[in-house]
């Protein structure tokens, strides 16, 4: 094994003082990486090559440089973006260089969508046309209306958003590079956005028609002359008034201020997707789809749902000390407190509880707040929570909202996507401008079965057909009659 020794000379004036020098203890060999931005390029260290050593597997491609394992990316950046920075340990969160409080406060959806998008706040003008473009953008395809009316009345809301932006790439022809050339979104900055601007404009329309297929009502056409949410609200919930109806405002502007604290969050697991799917020059409307499959899942977008369901069970502030006790003896799970990245509180949950006393004026005071309240309280109490950096997230309070306002628990998960298509938009539209994109190809560490020859199917042993390796891993829909048969 070889082993670094001390130099006499200061290390400052053998190696750039930025950077880091790694030995391989296998070789002796020794690499300097360049630090940037407190970062370091993975690929340096495929570098690091040697030889099999005795009786290693050769899967294990040693000769061919040294692999960088990181299952669910814990410590790996996958882009460089100028977009949203977080502060974990200071419960911090930023747009563009925007305090996401401030942003909440003073801003609206729309202009927080423009600048995610587009890097600056807009100007008056710019602003008043980005929005009458969104919202001259909202309808959608007959054609599209008739495929989403076949959804059954139970579908998840998910499933038909999910659906009917995979279906809208058919409907766009002029914007899929498949058709028009895999450099369409990197030449025609116009097509850009203009697909930009339909899918923002949509996208309240398609979710709106999930939400009445679940009501059993004909849809809702859009309106230009309301707001963002304005007009989410209106198409879900008109039925027979006039046509002057118009949401409450109180609830529109809560509804807004949600939708910003949830536009973007960096590198999530949906993000992610979009940047990835995004990386093979695939149209954006199938990226969004992809984005928005991988939201629906119960450990991302379904986190507001999962808390309202606990609150529930836990019924009463009085049974709140016996759930954190079984909590501690891992027979509960705590849901809503907690972030993969934030060590502090969630900056954004300190805004919605202001929001949340907004739609209690409105819609009456939600019977779980109490029992939030009580949870949240203890929790922040209890040595063992605040050790584990548990604290209440953004999932904790928006779930109480969209109860108190009426919100069926399966329709949360499309009030988080339909904001966070600007941070998508944004991550998509930052890669294919950056000049650098290549496809996404992530590397395994392989550690399966060596090579093997094939053998027939008669030169093999027998085995049952049960166990982890028999039939009953086969799904079952496989019929009696044909198991007997075999």
């Amino acid at each position: 094994m070889a082993i670094a020794t001390a130099s006499a000379v200061p290390t400052s004036v053998l190696k750039p003082k930025n950077s880091i020098t790694v030995i391989d203890n296998r070789t002796g060999k020794s690499i300097d990486i360049e630090i940037t931005n407190n970062s370091i390029p993975a690929t340096a260290f495929s570098q690091l090559k040697a030889p099999y050593a005795d009786g290693e597997r050769p899967e294990n491609d040693t000769p061919y440089g040294l692999r960088v394992l990181d299952p669910s990316f814990i410590n790996t950046a996958m882009i460089q973006s100028e977009i949203t920075y977080i502060d974990g340990n200071k419960g911090f969160l930023m747009h563009r260089g925007y305090p996401i409080e401030q942003l909440a406060e003073k801003s609206s959806y729309l202009e927080t969508a423009y600048l995610l998008i587009y890097g600056e706040l807009p100007s008056k003008s710019q602003l008043d046309l980005w929005s009458w473009e969104i919202m001259h953008h909202t309808f959608v395809a007959d054609d599209l209306q008739q495929m989403i009316r076949q959804m059954r009345y139970d579908s998840h809301p998910m499933s038909v958003f999910i659906s009917a932006f995979s279906a809208m790439s058919a409907f766009a022809p002029e914007a899929n590079p498949a058709l028009q050339g895999s450099d369409l979104y990197i030449t025609n900055k116009p097509l850009m956005n203009k697909q930009i601007v339909r899918i923002l404009g949509k996208a309240t329309t398609v979710a709106a028609m999930a939400y009445r297929i679940r009501i059993n009502r004909p849809f809702t056409p859009p309106r230009s002359d309301l707001s963002y949410t304005e007009n989410l609200l209106y198409m879900m919930d008109h039925m027979a008034e006039p046509n002057s109806y118009r949401p409450d405002p109180r609830l529109a502007k809560a509804l807004d201020i949600l939708f910003v604290l949830h536009a973007d969050h960096e590198m999530n697991c949906s993000t992610s997707t979009m940047v990835h799917v995004g990386s093979s020059l695939v149209d954006p409307y199938s990226c969004v789809a992809a984005a928005s499959a991988a939201l629906y899942g119960p450990l991302h977008g379904g986190a507001n749902e999962a808390v309202i369901r606990m609150l529930a069970k836990i019924g009463s502030v009085e049974n709140v000390p016996d759930f954190l006790e079984r909590v501690k003896q891992k027979k509960e799970l705590l849901f809503g407190f907690g972030h993969r990245v934030y060590r502090e509180t969630d900056p954004r949950s300190k805004v919605i509880r202001e929001v949340a006393e907004m739609v209690f004026e409105v819609c009456g005071r939600e019977p779980l707040i109490e029992v939030a309240i009580a949870l949240k309280d203890a929790a922040l109490k209890d040595e063992y929570f605040t050790s584990r950096k548990l604290f209440p997230n953004v999932d904790y309070w928006s779930g109480l909202i969209y109860k108190a306002m009426g919100f069926p628990l399966d329709f949360f998960p499309v009030l988080f996507v339909v904001p966070r298509l600007a941070g998508y938009l944004a991550h998509w539209k930052q890669q294919l401008d950056s000049g650098k994109n290549k496809i996404s190809r992530p590397r395994q560490v392989y550690v399966g079965k060596g090579r093997r020859d094939y053998i027939p199917v008669e030169a093999r042993e027998e085995r049952p057909i049960t166990g982890k390796n028999g039939l009953n891993a086969i799904p079952h829909y496989i019929s009696k009659r044909r198991l007997t048969k075999i």
